[in-house]
């Protein structure tokens, strides 16, 4: 009864007040009513560098809100497409195109010779980069989200789970698999190994990036990007033997490996999308959309772009 005298009385004076008092209440309850704060008019981005397009191509839908990138070797550029289209162009022009025959969830990766995707029963399909023609097939724990990386030690992928695989680049012989536990909570990740000396190296959820021994996958080297509260790190990228990593929720840091894999520097960084590293620069970008540039061997702020 007290609850239902509250209601009442609140009702009352909402009507007492009219119409201007019941905009206003509503207005708090949601922050985007009419009479709300309004967001600032984003300014014109006029381009300071001009580009040309040297070809442009269309490819089907990802679908399923599946994550598809290209592979490029050389000259030549390899996508993929969610209902099983896996093709490769040259100059624009497409070499050739085959249906796999089942629905894909993740790719491409690729280098001279194989072409790699992953499908949501948790397949790994093999192609010839020459002609398209089928290779091999291997099979994972579940289903593959990230693209495959492929390199001469052979092909890395990472399950839904969030376990390693190494298979053989010629056959697709299973080498070895790294698995370890998953958080609770963590971001879905199409985050993809990476092949750096002797050692594959792969983000976690929980904030971690691990280096696994290419010979046998065992763990050898294990670093903190974020503290393990929901955090899932992006693709790690390397410069020289200096591995850099960032996490969602978490920060970004950077590793010497040639020092036992030592922390060089870190920042309170959060983005889900991954980072990217040239001689001198780190550019990342975080969950708020703003673009930082980032000295390379120090963290500090070289420029930020918030527009």
């Amino acid at each position: 009864m007290r609850s239902r005298l509250i209601t009442l009385a609140v009702l009352s004076v909402l009507a007492a007040g009219g119409c201007s008092t019941m905009s206003n209440a509503l207005d708090a309850i949601n922050p985007f009513g009419s009479s709300g704060p309004k967001m600032s008019p984003l300014p014109p981005l006029t381009a300071g560098t001009e580009f040309t397009t040297r070809w442009s191509v269309s490819v089907p839908k990802a679908g399923n809100d599946m994550v598809f990138v290209p592979a490029t070797v050389g000259d030549a550029v390899y996508a993929a497409a969610g209902k099983g289209v896996l093709e490769k162009f040259e100059g624009g022009k497409r070499v050739w195109k085959i249906d796999v025959g089942q629905p894909l969830s993740a790719g491409v990766g690729a280098n001279d010779r194989l072409v790699v995707v992953g499908t949501p029963k948790g397949e790994v399909l093999a192609f010839s980069a020459e002609d398209g023609k089928p290779r091999w097939q291997a099979r994972v724990n579940s289903e593959v989200l990230a693209p495959p990386t492929v390199g001469d030690e052979g092909v890395a992928v990472r399950s839904g789970d969030n376990s390693i695989f190494l298979f053989g680049l010629e056959d697709g012989t299973r080498k070895w698999v790294y698995q370890r536990s998953t958080p609770a909570l963590s971001v879905r990740t199409t985050s993809a190994p990476i092949f750096a000396d002797r050692f594959v190296f792969a983000g976690f959820p929980g904030g971690k990036i691990v280096a696994m021994s290419l010979q046998n996958g065992a763990p050898v080297w294990e670093g903190a990007v974020a503290l393990p509260k929901g955090a899932t790190v992006a693709p790690p990228v390397m410069e020289g033997s200096q591995l850099c990593a960032v996490a969602f929720q978490g920060r970004v840091a950077c590793f010497d490996m040639a020092q036992g894999g030592s922390l060089i520097w870190s920042r309170d960084i959060s983005s889900s999308v991954g980072l990217a590293l040239d001689g001198r620069y780190l550019f990342v970008t975080d969950d708020q959309g703003i673009v930082y540039g980032l000295d390379r061997l120090s963290g500090s702020s070289l420029w930020k772009q918030d527009k």
